[in-house]
C-alpha cells in the first residue's frame, strides 16, 4: 500500500531511536514524496543471502589489505585455540662434495621451524533503526555493509603495517643520518633534505639481494606512501607499468617499477611522527640550563600527562616525556626512565614532535621486500565474518523491534618472519609541510 503525504517535513528520529543509531530526517521520496512500504526483509537472512552479504563484505576489505597481500598466508585453525602456527624454512647448503660412482649419498633433511603467535580478535558495527531500514529509498544494509568493509580491510591492514614496519632492518634514506629523528625534510634548504631517491631504493635492494631473498613473482615488492611515490616518479629511470609489465599482470595498486622492485602505493603505508605534538606550537617558557635534571617549563598549557609516553625533540635533541603536568614536562634520556635528561636550551625553543624527523617533520616508511618475510592470518579462510542481527533479535533489551545491526568480527595475528628478508627505508617527502 503507499500513502501519499504533503510536504511536511517528518523528523524520524523522534520516533524513539537512540543517538547511536543511524536514522534517517527529513521527507520522504523527494521526487514523488511517496512513503513507500518497504518494511525491511533483509535483516532476516537466508542462507544464501548470508552468503552474498559476507562475500560483498570481504570484496569490500581486499583492495585495503595491501600489507596482507604479500604475506606467507595461514587460515584460521578450528578448535586448536587461539595459537597459530607459521612456517620458516631455512635454504639447503652448497654440496661442492662430489659423489662417488655407484653410491648413493646421504640425504639431506629440510631445515624448517616454526614461529607460533595468539590470535587476536577485532570488530565493529552500526545499528540501523526500524524507521530508516522501513522508509529509506536506498539499501542500507548493502551500504552498511560496504563502508563496514572497508573499515575491516583498514584496520587488519594496519595491523600487519605495524608489525612489519616495527623490524630491525631499517635504513635511513640513503644512508646520509643514522636515526629517524635526524632526517630532515626543510625545503628551504634542499641539500639537507632527506627524499627517497633511486640509490636508496638501490641500498636496498643490495641488501637483499646479499640476503639471498627469494623474490615475488619475479621482483621484489615495495608499498609506497604516495608523497614518497611523487619524489620517486621525478626520477628520468622511473618506469610505468605499461612499459615493462603486461596490463594482466599489474598488481592492483602498482605504480610502476624500478631497480628490480614493483611499487604499490597506498595511502596507508606508516608515517612516523603524523601525530601532532599539540593543536598550537609549544615553546620553552624560559631559559634552561641543567645539570640536575630539572623540569621543563612551557609557555602554553597542555592536559596534564597528555604527553606522557611520547618522545619530543627540544634544540635539535630527542627525549623521552615520562610525565606532564599543564606547563611542565619531565624528560628522560630513554623509554626505559632509567635516567632523567639533562637539558640546556633557551626560552622561546619550539618543541617538536619526537616520533619523526628533524623539527618534527613527518618520515615516511617504504617497506622493500621478498617472499616470506612476514606472515598474516587468511581473511576468507575464516579470519573476517559478516554479521547481522535482525530486528528484534535482542528479546527484552529491544522491546519495540527498533534495532538491526549490521558489523564485522575478525580473528588476525601478522608476524616478521626473517627480518633479513625486509627493508624500511625511512625518508622524508617534498610534500612536508
Amino acid at each position: 500500500m503507499k500513502m501519499r503525504i504533503n510536504d511536511t517535513k517528518i523528523n524520524l528520529s523522534l520516533f524513539g531511536a537512540s543517538e547511536v543509531v543511524n536514522t534517517t530526517i527529513g521527507t520522504a521520496n523527494a521526487v514523488t514524496g511517496e512513503v513507500f512500504d518497504t518494511t525491511d526483509k533483509e535483516t532476516g537472512l537466508s542462507e544464501q543471502m548470508k552468503a552474498y552479504y559476507g562475500a560483498f563484505l570481504i570484496d569490500n576489505a581486499e583492495p585495503m589489505l595491501v600489507y596482507d597481500r604479500f604475506a606467507q598466508k595461514v587460515s584460521i585453525p578450528h578448535g586448536n585455540g587461539k595459537t597459530i602456527q607459521f612456517r620458516k624454512y631455512n635454504p639447503l647448503p652448497t654440496l661442492t662434495q662430489e659423489i662417488k660412482e655407484g653410491v648413493t649419498p646421504t640425504g639431506q633433511k629440510i631445515d624448517m621451524c616454526t614461529v607460533n603467535a595468539n590470535l587476536a580478535q577485532y570488530g565493529g558495527y552500526v545499528e540501523l533503526s526500524d524507521l530508516l531500514l522501513m522508509t529509506a529509498v536506498d539499501n542500507n544494509l548493502v551500504m552498511a555493509t560496504k563502508l563496514l568493509g572497508a573499515q575491516a580491510g583498514r584496520t587488519l591492514d594496519a595491523i600487519t603495517r605495524e608489525v612489519v614496519c616495527g623490524g630491525t632492518n631499517v635504513q635511513y634514506g640513503e644512508g646520509q643520518v643514522s636515526a629517524r629523528h635526524l632526517i630532515a625534510g626543510n625545503q628551504e634548504n634542499e641539500d639537507e633534505n632527506c627524499y627517497l631517491t633511486v640509490n636508496a631504493i638501490r641500498r636496498a635492494v643490495r641488501t637483499l639481494k646479499n640476503q639471498n631473498t627469494e623474490k615475488i613473482n619475479g621482483s621484489y615488492i615495495a608499498i609506497i606512501h604516495p608523497d614518497c611515490a611523487y619524489d620517486l616518479m621525478n626520477d628520468p629511470n622511473w618506469k610505468f607499468p605499461h612499459q615493462y609489465a603486461a596490463p594482466e599482470n599489474i598488481f592492483d595498486g602498482e605504480i610502476g617499477k624500478i631497480e628490480g622492485v614493483r611499487f604499490i602505493e597506498s595511502t596507508e603505508a606508516k608515517i612516523f611522527g603524523d601525530k601532532p605534538l599539540s593543536e598550537w606550537q609549544i615553546n620553552v617558557m624560559s631559559n634552561v640550563s641543567s645539570s640536575n635534571a630539572v623540569p621543563i617549563t612551557l609557555a602554553l598549557d597542555v592536559k596534564e600527562n597528555s604527553l606522557a609516553g611520547r618522545w619530543v625533540s627540544i634544540g635539535g635533541s630527542r627525549y623521552y616525556v615520562g610525565s606532564n603536568t599543564t606547563q611542565t614536562i619531565y624528560l628522560y634520556t630513554d623509554a626505559t626512565m632509567s635516567n632523567k635528561a639533562n637539558v640546556t636550551v633557551n626560552a622561546g625553543t619550539p618543541v617538536f614532535a619526537g616520533e619523526g624527523g628533524k623539527d618534527g617533520c613527518k618520515v615516511y616508511a617504504t617497506l622493500v621486500f621478498g617472499d616470506n618475510a612476514y606472515g598474516t592470518t587468511s581473511t576468507a579462510g575464516g579470519g573476517l565474518e559478516h554479521i547481522v542481527k535482525q530486528l528484534g533479535s535482542s528479546g527484552a533489551n529491544d522491546p519495540l523491534n527498533q534495532r538491526a545491526t549490521v558489523g564485522w568480527k575478525a580473528n588476525k595475528v601478522s608476524m616478521r618472519l626473517c627480518e633479513a628478508f625486509m627493508v624500511r627505508i625511512e625518508t622524508a617527502a617534498s610534500s612536508n609541510d
